[in-house]
């Protein structure tokens, strides 16, 4: 690290690294400085001027803080700490200038405006605008920018801070956005007129510091001082990013990130921010029992009485699906086993094995990602399957990483070396030497796409024989948010399904939406919505989501994250441990816990670093066998867009889903 340079900051003397910015050594002092184009993940624009403060000693005008670093100042005649204003005459005179300026074409809006109430301009218009204006002239108007159905545009109230273009640049990996005309003709638009090609657009809204970019879907439906704000985890994918749920009532209204360096920075994709409308539709609200061959809505005491009545005498097989919390996969584990059965979380016949974390979870955190010099991707399209984890990889790229693929040869917004496409390139790679990686911050990081074939086992063998070579650290990408805390909980059959449901009368399907379920058993489906599973099912219990219900979820690298509950169920639908507990009083085999802290008690007790919340634990390496494997990895995500229940039921996904396929199909050619 650098040597610390002193400098005084509002008569504050502190010591800070000469690489910073001034606005990032007077955060660090403590002092909040002005800004609509500085935005600490984003390059450096200098183009709003409000962030102007006073240089002792330097020019005898305001300077830029985003744009100026430490090391650039001088210090006094005698070697004394530089000095730096931030609230002086001189600055407060040049931020009521720069916001007159930023007004001048701005309409006045508020009123209507869905940014209003947290909308950066307004709030500091308060604080250094003045009520008048020495500007008679028309404003200008320009035209709005059609950005597809997730960002509304009203460009008119631009004020041209280019943070949209550089995210969608750096970040997103597309460019679309730019910045055309000079002056007063200078505006923000579209090339060609396209809408926006990534997963990740969302976050523009976010970065926009006025109401020229909005949510077109939860526009004009609720003010930010109506609704409920609850801090919990995404499980749109395995990533567990950090996100705040928004309510009115009982209603999800909308879903924003939260800032986690560790996990999601503070980005999401656009899945789990627009995904709240599933959340309404299609939902399963009322127990139901098949009767004469068609479902029949009956009462909890019939439906969990027509249950035990199912589960007496019968072999039963109790499957995980993707979106169960790890408190309910503990509690159908004890469940079944408890009946004599078997349960099984690798619903998509994923080769994991149990019991080795280091296999089913690897060695590396998400932020190792950050400083790794080479990545190794195998089986896996990150940009379908983890667009922010994606985001990642491609800003290690840009800082000078190298990125192999083995696998599908599809844009991920990086360049990478194509190693080949499937298990025999893999096989290939492990016989020889690669002395050029040892001893460098490398990583390997394998997908389902590798892992949930029939040779999974042999894949994954030489994915670890791999990663010992290189001497890199492993990470396994999942697509389901529980299944790592399933597998931690010990939910599996040794042999997979097909060899938990071998024999079964019985099937009890958690959540199994993903999954086919074989003709024959006896099918009861514990889910939220109408999806596969409750179409297949002979008695349905509905169960909550997510957001309606306290849950533990561990992510793709082993971090437990807890979930706490927005909302609540709809109609007679409950809590999906607290099914399963009133269904074990009907069997006779009461579970020993009637709250969801003491079953939180008992979870831990059998699997200690789950108590340890936001904690990565290291796991011990274990080396699993390779053998003979062939033939090609494809992406274990087909459809971003539909990948769970909540994401069918919601018709904003269905739109975006027919979108990108429309955008597959035609090529579009500028001549």
């Amino acid at each position: 690290m650098a040597d610390l340079r002193k400098i005084i900051i509002d008569e504050t003397e502190v010591e800070v690294d000469p690489a910073l910015t001034l606005i990032q050594a007077c955060e660090q002092a403590g002092v909040e400085i002005p800004r609509f184009c500085y935005h600490e993940r984003l390059s450096i624009a200098g183009n709003c001027r409000m962030c102007l403060v006073e240089v002792v000693g330097g020019p005898p005008k305001p300077a830029a803080s985003c744009a100026m670093q430490v090391k650039d100042l001088r210090p006094g005649p005698e070697g004394q700490p530089s000095v730096v204003k931030t609230n002086s005459p001189m600055v407060k005179k040049a931020r009521e200038g720069v916001m007159e300026f930023l007004l001048i074409n701005h309409p006045l809006d508020c009123p209507i405006c869905d940014q209003g109430g947290e909308c950066d301009l307004q709030d500091q218009a308060m604080a250094y605008g003045v009520d008048f204006s020495r500007y008679r002239e028309v404003k200008r108007a320009t035209e709005d920018l059609d950005l597809g159905p997730l960002v509304e545009t009203h460009m008119t109230r631009c004020i041209s801070c280019t943070r949209c273009v550089r995210f969608t640049t750096e970040v997103a990996g597309i460019h679309q956005m730019g910045q055309t005309g000079r002056g007063e003709d200078a505006e923000i638009t579209a090339y060609l007129g396209e809408t926006l090609d990534s997963n990740l657009q969302g976050n523009i809204i976010d970065l926009c510091p006025v109401g020229a970019l909005t949510s077109k879907p939860y526009a004009f439906t609720a003010r930010p001082w109506e609704l409920s704000k609850t801090e919990t985890i995404d499980v749109m994918d395995a990533l567990g990013s950090n996100i705040r749920v928004d309510t009115k009532g009982c209603e999800v209204m909308r879903i924003l990130p939260r800032n986690h360096d560790g996990v999601n920075e503070e980005w999401l994709s656009d899945k789990s921010r627009f995904v709240w409308d599933g959340l309404r539709r299609q939902r399963l609200d009322t127990p139901y029992v098949r009767v004469d061959g068609k479902l029949k809505a009956v009462t909890w005491p019939v439906a969990l009485a027509a249950t035990a009545a199912a589960f007496k005498d019968a072999k039963v097989a109790g499957l995980v699906g993707d979106l169960a919390p790890v408190e309910a996969a503990f509690a159908l584990k004890a469940l079944i086993e408890g009946q004599g059965g078997k349960v099984e979380c690798r619903t998509d016949g994923a080769k994991l094995p149990a019991g080795n974390r280091s296999a089913y979870v690897g060695t590396a955190r998400i932020e190792d990602i950050d400083s790794a010099k080479a990545i190794m991707l195998i089986g896996t399209n990150p940009r379908a399957e983890a667009p922010v984890l994606n985001a990642r990889i491609r800003k290690a790229w840009l800082n000078g990483a190298k990125i192999g693929v083995v696998g599908e040869a599809v844009d991920l917004t990086y360049e990478y070396f194509h190693l080949g496409s499937g298990a025999d390139d893999l096989a290939k790679m492990t016989e020889g030497g690669h002395t050029d990686a040892l001893g460098k911050d490398t990583l390997v990081i394998v997908g389902q796409g590798a892992l949930a074939r029939e040779d999974g086992a042999e894949v994954l063998g030489h994915v670890m024989k791999f990663a010992e070579m290189t001497e890199s650290r492993m990470l396994v990408l999942h697509t389901a948010a529980g299944r790592v805390g399933a597998m931690d909980v010990g939910a599996v059959t040794e042999g997979g399904v097909s060899a938990a449901l071998d024999g079964a009368g019985v099937v009890y399907a958690l959540g199994t939406d993903e999954g086919d379920i074989p003709a024959g058993p006896f099918v009861i489906y514990q889910g939220s919505h109408g999806d596969r599973g409750a179409h297949r099912a002979d008695i349905i219990l509905p169960a909550a989501t997510w957001t309606e219900e306290s849950g533990i979820f561990v992510n793709t690298e082993g971090r437990p994250q807890m979930a706490l509950r927005a909302s609540f169920p709809p109609g007679e639908a409950k809590e999906n441990w607290a099914i399963l507990r009133a269904l074990s009083a009907e069997l006779g085999a009461t579970l020993p816990y009637d709250s969801l802290s003491a079953l939180r008690a008992a979870l831990v007790a059998a699997h200690l670093h789950l108590d340890a919340i936001d904690e990565v634990p290291e796991n011990g390496w274990k080396p699993v066998a390779t053998g003979a494997c062939s033939g090609e990895f494809l992406s274990a995500v087909q459809d971003h867009y539909l990948t769970n229940p909540i994401a069918r039921a919601s018709a904003l996904m269905g739109e975006l889903s027919a979108n990108a396929a429309a955008r597959r199909k035609t090529a579009i050619a500028a001549e």
